[in-house]
């Protein structure tokens, strides 16, 4: 599918950007060109490091904002494919800097939408979350008003022959800010803060997360949203995965903080195909035949009053399968057994001096003193 292909990663130096070009290179490495899109100049270098251009000549780093459109005009010149991973995704940050994120998020995501008109790419696939669907908070917003932007951008295109479709998932396991990082640093200080104890997410790896893009460039009609199937996890599992031995805090929601999120809407369902290990949210224009596209791909309609929410999901990570995959996606290095070892051994100890006290106070008892008189 990308092999031969000029492909360009706005947020190219962001979790998925690093996973999605780190991938491609190893899985086609007769990629015409590979460009990385960011602002950061630091981890483009750092990027480069790793990715010598002695070994990965294909591979070019371009600075730029998606905030600025004659930049990405310049950057999508011969490209075939976009992926548009580039946004500012910290809900406090969104929150506090309101219009900042709407520069990026929204006017960023037309003028990606532009700047592919305009030089003639053929795919762009945009990321989003699960955040967009019934936001409660500023970045979700932002996030379903480019989804928005991306579907219709499919109706004003014109004659020309490009697709714009969008992936949206939940959180990506181990990225930056994410919870599980988050929560490890946390354990070194014996105390581990939950927002809400009933609190539920959605979990994705970020190799799932390259996978669902790759999966959508092969798939995908023009004005899709793809949703993936994946599992959820208790906020008090996760904590109880990384630090058995810490104590626990709650601490309440942030502004903006949603107990449970969802991916699909019950309104949404009303235009959403089922399909073995995904969904799909039909634009709410009809661009093509829905009935041929689910018959192509063997999908059905989702029956009424469904949605897809991370508190009724069917899918549920257990503790043991939290630890694998924090071993595997997160940190190699990672061992709770050390520390559950450490608190048995603990607890036999302080098994064993109550019994001792408990021994000496019979023995001490069980003496005949003398009565004191007076």
């Amino acid at each position: 599918m990308l092999s031969g292909k000029s492909i360009l990663v706005t947020g190219g130096t962001g979790s998925f950007g690093r996973k999605f070009i780190n991938m491609a290179l190893s899985r086609y490495p007769d990629i015409k060109r590979m460009v990385v899109y960011s602002r950061d100049e630091l981890k483009q270098f750092e990027m480069n490091q790793q990715f010598p251009d002695s070994r990965y000549p294909q591979l070019r780093f371009f600075i730029g904002d998606v905030r600025d459109g004659d930049r990405l005009k310049r950057a999508m010149e011969g490209i075939d494919i976009v992926i548009h991973a580039a946004a500012l995704k910290q809900v406090p940050a969104c929150e506090y800097n309101p219009f900042e994120a709407i520069k990026t998020n929204v006017m960023g995501a037309q003028n990606v939408i532009e700047a592919a008109i305009l030089c003639g790419v053929k795919q762009v696939v945009a990321l989003s979350t699960d955040k967009a669907a019934a936001p409660i908070n500023l970045y979700g917003a932002t996030k379903l008003c480019s989804d928005k932007l991306f579907v219709s951008a499919n109706n004003f295109k014109g004659a020309r022959d490009v697709r714009f479709s969008v992936v949206r998932y939940g959180n990506v396991m181990g990225s930056r800010g994410s919870v599980i990082p988050f929560f490890i640093d946390r354990k070194k200080e014996g105390m581990i803060p939950i927002t809400d104890s009933r609190m539920t997410r959605f979990n994705i790896t970020l190799d799932q997360g390259v996978d669902l893009v790759v999966f959508a460039l092969n798939h995908m009609w023009g004005g899709e949203i793809f949703v993936p199937r994946i599992p959820s996890y208790r906020i008090v599992d996760m904590a109880e995965a990384i630090g058995p031995e810490c104590r626990r805090e709650i601490v309440g929601m942030r502004p903006g903080e949603k107990l449970h999120e969802e991916m699909i809407t019950q309104t949404d369902a009303l235009n959403t195909l089922e399909f073995d290990h995904h969904f799909v949210i039909l634009p709410s224009a009809q661009l093509w035949d829905v009935e041929r596209y689910a018959a192509t791909y063997n999908g059905r309609r989702c029956h009424d009053g469904f949605s897809y929410a991370s508190n009724t999901n069917t899918e549920w990570m257990t503790i043991a399968q939290i630890r694998d995959l924090i071993r595997t996606d997160v940190d190699p290095t990672f061992n709770v057994e050390d520390t559950l070892v450490w608190r048995e051994q603990r607890r036999l100890t302080i098994k064993d001096m109550t019994s001792d006290l408990m021994n000496s106070s019979r023995e001490l008892n069980a003496m005949n003193y003398p009565t004191a008189h007076r």
